[in-house]
């Protein structure tokens, strides 16, 4: 057993209620034991938790779900402080506290706000706290939501840094075909690229409480894995499932971390504002951003798409139309649309001011 890892648990709604259609406490305390023989060898754990909106069906005694999205809202405002009691209750009996953390998009993307969620999530940990985390369901919309908990775990992960980020789901892993409906389907048990299992008709969510399904679970995966995170897609219904997965043992489908870890920075590049734009650029650019390190120049760029500001996200799409990163630019579109091609040297002639000899910077790039 590695001890001292920094390890993000996310908790399908599928999982909490043990595929029914309500909270089910003895699937819950399995997992908090778990997680509290976990904390007392030396880990660090992150529980990002679904279920808030089951739970508030559960209090008010709906028996299905409100179509009308402030309905929907009441539930999970109802359910998430339900949920949370369960929780405390459970971790209680090990002497264990915890903190509730509620998330949208914006904490994501506003620079500020995502140090101060990073903090306190770092204030959490030291003082032997567990964080339990949501999304905001209760007043996010269709702008500010974050969209699943799978991709608010891995943008967690991305936030804490993680070394494991552990998706729990109703299925054993990730498989060559949707096990419910082809009884031939396999288990991957380790996926080093991404591109490979693309097409595989791998299914979604059936359970009507969850959100997401495993393409969500994979496209999560596929985000904390680059920002250097190994990931375990697992059934939580496994017996110890938890402690199976944290002591190296064969479980699920795992997918090791592209790299080692990325800087606070560059993990919120990853994770935090969507691109406004693309950049497309020539070969010599592509080769030099991907083999040579370098930053990029407005003499690689070929062409502009999409209207955005000095310091927004865009994609870097070489000539093929392949996304080859993401980095923060430091001239708007329009200014690009002028200065495409040229040498550095003559951006100030062109634009009539000079933000410096780079489009994005080495330090402000990722590549994909």
């Amino acid at each position: 057993m590695i001890k001292n890892k920094r390890i993000v648990i996310k908790f399908g709604t599928s999982v909490l209620t043990d595929g029914t259609h309500q909270l089910k406490h003895s699937r819950m305390m399995h997992l908090v034991t778990q997680c509290a023989e976990l904390h007392r060898l030396g880990h660090e754990l992150i529980l990002v938790s679904s279920g808030a909106i089951a739970a508030g069906k559960q209090s008010l005694g709906f028996e299905n779900l409100p179509v009308v999205m402030a309905r929907k809202q009441m539930l999970a405002a109802v359910g998430q402080s339900h949920l949370m009691h369960i929780w405390g209750k459970f971790f209680d009996i090990y002497d264990l506290h915890v903190g509730q953390i509620l998330l949208t998009r914006g904490d994501m993307e506003n620079r500020k706000r995502y140090l101060n969620a990073r903090d306190t999530l770092d204030a959490l940990l030291a003082q032997q706290v567990i964080p339990i985390i949501n999304e905001n369901d209760a007043i996010a919309t269709a702008e500010i939501k974050l969209g699943d908990n799978d991709n608010l775990s891995a943008l967690v992960s991305m936030l804490a840094d993680a070394d494991l980020l552990i998706l729990l789901t109703d299925q054993p892993g990730l498989f060559t075909a949707d096990p419910r409906l082809d009884p031939d389907a396999k288990l991957i048990p380790e996926v080093n690229r991404i591109d490979q299992i693309a097409d595989l008709q791998i299914g979604h969510s059936q359970s009507g409480l969850g959100v997401g399904g495993m393409i969500t679970k994979l496209q999560a995966a596929d985000y904390a894995r680059r920002a250097g995170t190994d990931v375990v897609i697992a059934a939580g219904m496994t017996e110890n499932v938890i402690i199976k997965i944290v002591g190296g043992h064969a479980v699920g489908t795992r997918i090791p971390a592209l790299t080692t870890s990325l800087d606070s920075r560059k993990r919120w590049i990853l994770g935090g504002p969507p691109p406004a734009g693309k950049i497309t650029v020539d070969k010599g650019a592509a080769k030099a951003l991907q083999e040579g390190g370098h930053s990029l120049l407005p003499a690689g760029i070929i062409s502009v798409e999409g209207q955005f500001n000095r310091g927004a996200a865009v994609f870097i799409i070489d000539p093929e139309k392949n996304e080859l990163a993401r980095g923060i630019v430091r001239y708007a579109g329009s200014d690009l649309q002028q200065i495409k091609g040229c040498q550095s040297e003559q951006i100030a002639e062109q634009l009539g001011y000079y933000h410096g000899p780079v489009i994005v910077h080495r330090n402000d790039l990722i590549l994909l």
